[in-house]
């Protein structure tokens, strides 16, 4: 099952239920506002000078967000501000605008317009990894007709055209609106608050799960500052949240708060961790990996339904720890596939390192099972036989994540290896 899919799959559930896949909407969230989400949300603030308009979703979903949001008030764009430069807030404007209406003020921050040069400049690498995450391989996701949302990289049609650094405040229809900068996700990320009605747009700093701190293909995030933005939130006393995926907490100022508070909570337990175990010697990093204990929570909000707490452990290494991983022969290592022929010449061939891998994985050891799973399809790559088991692992292990995340990344690996292919 694609992205999209689970999304309109729980369409019409609880924010509670569906978390980070919540679709509906529009949703009064105060006077004159609304929240609407599919992917991700929406809010539009009506005021007597035009709506002012907190992200526009996908391109390709623009349209739908835009009718949801124009069932409920049909007055102009005045202003638009972007949480971040990801494909899914930054994009669909477009949609939103009537047509002849001049372009409006377009808020962000000001490493925006970076990011969107930078993916331009790294295109390729990013269909690639865009489409392991989100499609199995590039060839799949391409003929899903999801390549105009994934595959795009560069600026939106239409971009930002005020940015600011730290915090700016907006004056829209007599109402203010605050706008902050908070490196979390991204290093572009903002999140707005508009105080007169009590409503928070967090942006991707809140998504009803484990925050998106750690994915394992995208550049460096930040989830000490995230912490810290939380909290910036929580003490604004927001009486109601449109989060940049799942649904609203209307009128539940405690509940917010509780929200805010532990998710920062839980970001700065995973940090402390990391640093304590890293001023402890600098161990080899995947020793670090599995030194920290997780903090475990029931909470909705809490849960590894898209990225997974254990690799915002990695990105807090990587920021504090270099590129090294610690060990002494990775530190100038041989090429792969040669360390992989000269494994299987000692255990017996690539079938011997496929079969020991299956026990492996039928005892409950899916992550040793990986990796002879790798070694024997590295040692030899154009043995369907090899192909195909090594598939079977990876596809055994994707049905057991819970993660969006890990589960793509495993079924990609099937995929490949499918095709002989290890790693891409």
């Amino acid at each position: 099952m694609d992205v999209m899919s689970l999304f309109t799959k729980n369409a019409g559930k609880s924010p509670e239920d569906a978390k980070f896949f919540w679709s509906g909407g529009p949703i009064e969230v105060a006077p004159r506002a609304w929240f609407a989400s599919v992917f991700s949300g929406v809010t539009a603030f009506e005021t007597d000078e035009g709506v002012v308009l907190v992200d526009s979703g996908l391109a390709r979903l623009g349209p739908m967000l835009a009718g949801m949001i124009r069932m409920r008030t049909r007055a102009p764009i005045h202003t638009a501000i972007f949480t971040q430069g990801h494909v899914d807030h930054a994009f669909g404007l477009r949609a939103f605008l009537a047509d002849g209406q001049p372009t409006p003020r377009i808020v962000a921050h000001r490493a925006m317009p970076d990011r969107f040069a930078r993916y331009a400049r790294t295109a390729g690498h990013n269909v690639a990894i865009n489409a392991r995450q989100f499609g199995g391989t590039v060839r799949a996701s391409t003929e899903s007709g999801n390549a105009d949302d994934y595959h795009t990289f560069g600026p939106p049609s239409i971009p930002p055209n005020v940015l600011y650094d730290e915090r700016v405040d907006l004056t829209v229809g007599g109402e203010r609106f605050e706008v902050h900068h908070c490196r979390g996700e991204t290093d572009d990320h903002s999140w707005v608050f508009a105080p007169e009605r009590g409503v928070l747009c967090p942006g991707d700093l809140f998504i009803w799960a484990v925050p998106n701190a750690g994915n394992p293909q995208k550049v460096q995030r930040y989830p000490w500052e995230w912490a810290a933005g939380l909290r910036a939130m929580a003490a604004k006393k927001p009486r109601t949240i449109c989060p940049g995926h799942g649904g609203p907490v209307v009128d539940d100022a405690a509940r917010i708060e509780e929200m805010l508070l532990e998710t920062a909570d839980f970001l700065d337990d995973i940090v402390a961790q990391v640093i304590e175990a890293m001023n402890d010697g600098s161990p080899p990093h995947v020793d670090i990996v599995h030194r920290v204990a997780l903090p475990v929570s029931d909470r909705p909000w809490l849960q590894n339904v898209y990225d997974d707490a254990e690799f915002i452990i990695r990105n807090v290494v990587r920021y504090y720890g270099g590129w090294w991983s610690g060990r002494p022969s990775e530190l100038k290592p041989p090429p792969r596939d040669a360390l992989a022929h000269e494994l299987a010449r000692l255990a017996g061939g690539a079938a011997a390192l496929c079969r020991r891998a299956e026990e492996l994985l039928a005892r409950g050891e899916p992550r040793l099972a990986g990796s002879l799973a790798d070694l024997a399809l590295e040692a030899s790559p154009s043995d369907p036989d090899v192909q195909a088991r090594v598939a079977a692992i990876y596809d055994a292990r994707a049905e057991d994540e819970e993660g969006l995340m890990s589960r793509n990344l495993f079924r990609s690996a099937a995929a490949y290896a499918r095709e002989g292919r290890p790693f891409r």
